[in-house]
């Protein structure tokens, strides 16, 4: 029988599916709905230094096809997820959960992230290169100068685990400048992708979301062929000791077998779990164990990276 378990580095999972940051885990409540579901971790909120309220409602909108949103980083702060995934590493030491933040600033980056290397907290960390809905502040990934000085400085002090969410590239060279800078250090994830940026979506000649003139991420099926490109690209180029995770259009097990064909160890859902809740987790295991099973694979490395040429 197959089975979606799966691993990043020496952490252990039991199913590679999990949420997105944003997506179910603003607080204790949404994290525990996540936990208590068939997904084999969390990630929290993407945590600032102080407690963010997030730009004005409405600030996310559903559409046939996907979503669009702009919600400016709300989260409580991160001592409020430290807390929470210290006291999670007491009670359930069998499993591990990632941490996900970024600072308002360089500054306040690296404010975070001594915070976290001199905290008791053993699990994962995701830092967020490419937040695109925050008025004035560009996604940090796609200058690649900064986001180079950047990591130099990061790597000077912190020893644990530390991936990067990025931006969706479009362009072969960017992929390749990209990898370039991101094999000098020792990122234990790349997570491909964070919603395409600034895009439109109008409703009776209004647009759907206040912030940014209606300007917003977009999610959901439209960017799976995009998120799909990201994976690939980055499993062709990056060290092999930078795992994939995969993010971008997974409304069902076809979709999260592509995304591990491409190279994703893991696969996030957002878009999809913001529709459906938790219990979606259920059926895309059930989903990918049946492709798996129908193709003769029993575990995701048997495909992993495995996309065939025409």
């Amino acid at each position: 029988m197959a089975t979606t378990h799966t691993h990043i580095g020496n952490y252990e999972f039991k199913s590679c599916f999990m949420n997105a940051a944003g997506v179910y885990c603003y607080d204790r409540s949404e994290l525990e709905k996540v936990i208590n579901s068939e997904a084999g971790t969390f990630v929290t909120k993407t945590a600032t230094l102080n407690k963010r309220e997030g730009n004005p409602l409405p600030r996310y909108y559903d559409t046939e096809l996907g979503s669009i949103n702009s919600m400016g980083l709300p989260n409580l702060g991160i001592d409020y997820y430290l807390e929470y995934l210290i006291e999670l590493q007491e009670t359930m030491p069998e499993r591990s959960f990632f941490l996900s933040l970024v600072g308002m600033s360089p500054e306040e980056t690296h404010i975070l992230l001594k915070k976290v290397q001199e905290s008791s907290f053993k699990g994962p960390i995701e830092l967020n290169l490419s937040c695109p809905n925050l008025p004035g502040k560009p996604q940090i990934a796609y200058d690649f100068e900064t986001t180079e000085i950047l990591l130099s400085e990061i790597f000077e002090y912190f020893k644990k685990p530390l991936g990067a969410k990025l931006p969706p590239y479009f362009d072969i060279v960017h992929f390749d400048q990209a990898a370039k800078i991101f094999n000098k250090f020792p990122l234990f994830f790349v997570n491909c992708v964070n919603s395409i940026g600034n895009g439109l979506i109008i409703k009776d000649e209004y647009t759907v979301i206040k912030p940014k003139n209606g300007f917003g991420g977009i999610g959901g099926e439209y960017i799976k062929p995009t998120a799909l490109a990201n994976v690939h690209a980055f499993y062709q180029r990056l060290n092999s000791s930078i795992r994939i995770i995969g993010t971008g259009g997974v409304l069902n097990g076809k979709d999260a077998f592509e995304h591990i064909l491409c190279g994703a160890s893991m696969v996030q859902v957002g878009t999809a779990l913001q529709k459906e809740g938790p219990e979606i987790f259920k059926r895309l295991n059930e989903e990918l164990e049946s492709i798996m099973n129908e193709k003769g694979y029993k575990t995701i490395e048997d495909f992993r990276g495995k996309l065939k040429m025409i």
